[in-house]
């Protein structure tokens, strides 16, 4: 067997190792005959794979990599030849052939061995590319520079740095460390400084193998170079951990300087702590460097910054001749904190100011809010910006409440084409179910005919299900019995789920089942009842008389669920005429009075005890809250009564989530006990969704009493940021006169409390509402709200918590607020000068404003 034969045996058997040791043996003709026949040979690999089997030749890739690498003659064409794509997939990782790769090259010439580390070293495009071992594996045995690619570092540090100190490539590579992309990146988690790269640096830096000075000004190199924070942060804990001295930092003071202005929040944090232990910076230096923080945006650097000034001129008084202008920087700070603190420095160094540092804080007074500017104004000269006077609109129009429902489909090309539509809002539904029964007691030939165009094969398999959790499961059963697809007779007997469901949603269920019994019965009516007559789900009496009149008229029974449905729809401030009606369902109808629910809505987690106990500690460590709710009075209808009384927290199906959005309008006239249903979702829970803002849309716009449920629900929607028209509802609500303010308040609150809603959305949703309007009602809100959001005696305040009580304080000034709320006025008496403390005095002392001269005038 010649030569070339044997080495194509040899890569058609993938046996890599035992082709690197023959082609070693191979003499120079021989190598180049195998060159000249390795381009014929990768088409007839190639061609034993069809067009999609894109990593065909990955198994062959190590064979022919190292052939080509030991056979073709340039350093060019070997570089182009190992990276050819077909030999591996781009997400195929680091090549594991590289030690066979770098045998059969070993005896080629040192400058051509140079010159493919080079040319494979500029071919890199990522950290983790296949050619990185390769490259630096070469760089490493040529011993050249490496050519100048960030890459390439990016690559090296990716690298464990085993034995760091002898590698060949450290004194070439680590200086530009602090400068390559990529390269903090790749080690921005390494930040233990017993390990790793932090630890290998440093251990090179007290060995001595590597200047600390090196280290030093390679990370503030890097600081000064920019970045986003994740590239910088192993760069700060490399600075940390060498700790420089004052020595050290008093020679780079100026550098440390340049970070101030701009660099990410730990960098400049990192400088600005080190300068302030140093003494080299001028007077001229301090003012810019505490110009510099106090105009950052961070509450931590400016709080440093004013720190860091109140300190230096204590020690020395006669730097506060140039803290003017960074002060007057800080003015303009969004903390209402630190522009107090701000305010507080510049009164108490007034005194010491120069004429031109005096004007300069005259200036910028009017940054300051108008109780701070005022008492600058008197010191410094100039005026405050006037206390601005918002007058709030009135609230909205109120809209109305219900407009008529949509007629059901008269024909069959009407019912299909609203069901193909795949709108699957409950009003389609409702629809959908009133037009096939309609039609089917009409004309079901006509009716059969028309969907049977619709027939498919899948169609019997829905009945290899073990339950139907849908309605539209259950439509869709209907449908194939009027065709006549019916694999399994009585399968509504088993196909009803098992398990918890949430009451609503079993109801459901049940109206769509008992359509499928009907069809299976020969006892479907000719309508249905409980088809609504407008959009928020009630049935006018008149029209609910008339289609029993119908029924009765046809000989026919009303359907059981579908019925006391109806019943649940009626106005119960609509006269029911129905005296002439003879059946059962008309008897009962003539009778028909809504039960009185009186709900008392509270929260318990699992077993812990009830009421709000869950906010108040670790909330994770709850299960989702239930509800306990006092029951309405029997309406001897079974369902009705399931409906009205039975609440459970359900095991969630996606069905049941996308059938939220009917629950409201299954109870009209009974709001509160369709918000109790929603409980379960307004606390979040895993693979459980929330209550959105068209739910309680929907429930505004209900009829009965609005309480704690309703509240809860209104409140999660409105600490929503997603859910936009939650502002729009509780206007809605709030004009029309049904608004359970200070429930809103206390939910919300509880909400907060929890963590379940963010402060800052709250209080953006707040806003709104106060500025559209609602400005009187939520003030009741936050007023409720206060005690719950408000920290205990020794716990820390929650974020946010000073603006929340800022804008508590500005809508208690637009509706004229009195009355002293207690924790408020214990919380306002601490001691202490943080924002939320201010916040706490001013609203104190707004609430508690004697108003007997204004009783006197109004009593005159």
């Amino acid at each position: 067997m010649d030569h070339e034969d044997e080495i194509r045996k040899l890569i058609w058997q993938r046996h890599a190792d035992r082709l690197a040791e023959r082609v070693k043996a191979l003499d120079e003709p021989a190598r180049k005959r195998v060159a000249a026949e390795l381009p014929q040979l990768l088409k007839e690999l190639t061609a034993t794979f069809s067009r999609w089997e894109s990593d065909g030749l990955t198994d062959f890739g190590p064979a022919l990599r190292v052939a080509g690498a030991a056979t073709l003659g340039g350093a060019a064409a070997v570089a182009s030849w190992l990276y050819r794509r077909a030999f591996a997939p781009q997400w195929a990782g680091p090549d594991n052939d590289v030690d066979l790769v770098l045998a059969v090259i070993a005896d080629r010439p040192a400058a051509w061995r140079a010159d493919l580390a080079e040319r494979l070293t500029l071919r890199l495009r990522t950290a983790d590319d296949r050619g990185m071992r390769l490259a630096l594996a070469l760089l490493r045995e040529t011993g050249i520079e490496p050519p100048p690619h960030d890459v390439l570092v990016a690559g090296w540090v990716s690298e464990p740095p085993t034995g760091l100190a002898d590698d060949p490539l450290l004194d070439h590579l680590l200086p530009r460390l602090f400068e390559a992309q990529g390269v903090g990146r790749e080690l921005q988690w390494q930040t233990d400084p017993d390990q790793g790269w932090l630890g290998a640096l440093l251990d090179l830096a007290d060995s001595g193998r590597v200047r600390r000075a090196d280290l030093l000004d390679g990370c503030l190199r890097r600081f000064l170079l920019g970045g986003a924070p994740a590239e910088l942060r192993f760069f700060v804990h490399l600075h940390e951990a060498l700790d420089p001295g004052p020595d050290e930092v008093e020679s780079r003071a100026r550098d440390y300087l340049r970070l101030l202005p701009a660099a990410p929040g730990q960098v400049a944090e990192s400088a600005a702590k080190r300068l302030r232990d140093c003494s080299a910076p001028t007077p001229d230096d301090l003012a810019e460097a505490w110009e510099s923080l106090l105009f950052r945006q961070e509450r931590k650097l400016v709080r440093a910054g004013l720190s860091w000034l109140q300190a230096a001129v204590r020690r020395q008084p006669e730097l506060a001749g140039v803290v003017a202008a960074p002060l007057a920087r800080a003015f303009a700070a969004e903390s209402a904190e630190l522009q107090e603190k701000a305010a507080e420095l510049a009164l108490t160094h007034a005194a010491a100011m120069d004429e031109e540092g005096r004007a300069t804080v005259r200036e910028a007074i009017e940054l300051l809010p108008p109780r701070l500017g005022g008492r600058l104004a008197a010191a410094f000269g100039g005026a405050a910006v006037a206390e601005p006077v918002f007058v709030p609109p009135p609230l909205p129009a109120v809209p109305e409440r219900a407009r008529p429902f949509d007629e059901p489909p008269a024909a069959p090309d009407e019912l299909v084409t609203l069901w193909v539509s795949m709108s699957r809002t409950w009003q389609t539904w409702e629809r959908l179910l009133a037009g096939f029964v309609t039609l089917a007691g009409r004309d079901r030939a006509s009716l059969a005919a028309r969907l049977e165009g619709l027939r498919q094969p899948w169609w019997r398999w829905q009945y290899q299900s073990s339950s139907w959790d849908s309605v539209d499961d259950w439509f869709s059963g209907a449908v194939k019995h009027v065709v006549g697809v019916v694999p399994e007779q009585q399968a509504w007997r088993r196909l009803m789920p098992p398990g918890r469901l949430a009451v609503p949603h079993r109801v459901l269920l049940h109206r769509a089942a008992e359509i499928l019994r009907a069809l299976d019965e020969g006892t479907l009516p000719p309508l249905l009842l409980a088809t609504p007559t407008h959009d928020t789900g009630h049935v006018a009496a008149a029209e609910l008389v008339r289609r029993l009149e119908v029924l009765e008229a046809a000989g026919a029974k009303p359907l059981a669920a579908d019925f006391q449905q109806a019943l649940l729809r009626l106005p119960p401030d609509e006269p029911v005429e129905a005296g002439h009606l003879t059946s059962p369902a008309g008897r009962i109808l003539a009778a028909w009075r809504h039960p009185e629910t009186e709900l008392g809505l509270q929260w318990r987690c699992g077993d812990h005890g009830p009421e709000h106990d869950w906010h108040a500690r670790d909330h994770h460590h709850y299960t989702t809250p239930h509800l306990l709710v006092r029951r309405a009075a029997r309406t001897g209808q079974p369902l009705a009564d399931f409906l009205l009384n039975r609440f459970e927290t359900p095991i969630s199906s996606d069905a049941e989530v996308r059938h939220l959005d009917w629950w409201p309008a299954m109870l009209p006239f009974h709001r509160e006990t369709a918000a109790a249903h929603l409980g379960p979702y307004v606390v979040h829970s895993y693979g459980r969704p929330h209550v959105q803002a068209e739910h309680a849309r929907a429930l505004a716009r209900a009829g009965g009493p609005a309480g704690a449920a309703f509240a809860a629900v209104l409140a999660r929607v409105l600490g929503d940021p997603q859910e936009t028209e939650a502002v729009d509802v509780l206007l809605e609500v709030a004009a029309r006169g049904e608004l359970p303010a200070a429930e809103v308040g206390r939910q919300a609150g509880l909400l907060l409390a929890s963590g379940e809603v963010k402060m800052s959305d709250m209080i953006a949703a707040l806003d709104t509402a106060a500025q559209g309007g609602a400005h009187a009602q939520v003030w009741e809100i936050m007023a409720a709200a206060l005690p719950v959001v408000l920290p205990e005696p020794g716990a820390r305040p929650r974020n946010g918590s000073a603006a929340f009580v800022a804008l508590a304080g500005t809508v208690a000034r637009w509706c004229g607020a009195r009355g002293e709320i207690p924790r408020v006025r214990d919380l306002a008496a601490r001691r202490g000068s943080s924002a939320l403390l201010s916040e706490l005095r001013a609203l104190h002392a707004l609430l508690t404003t004697d108003t007997s001269a204004d009783v006197a005038r109004e009593g005159a």
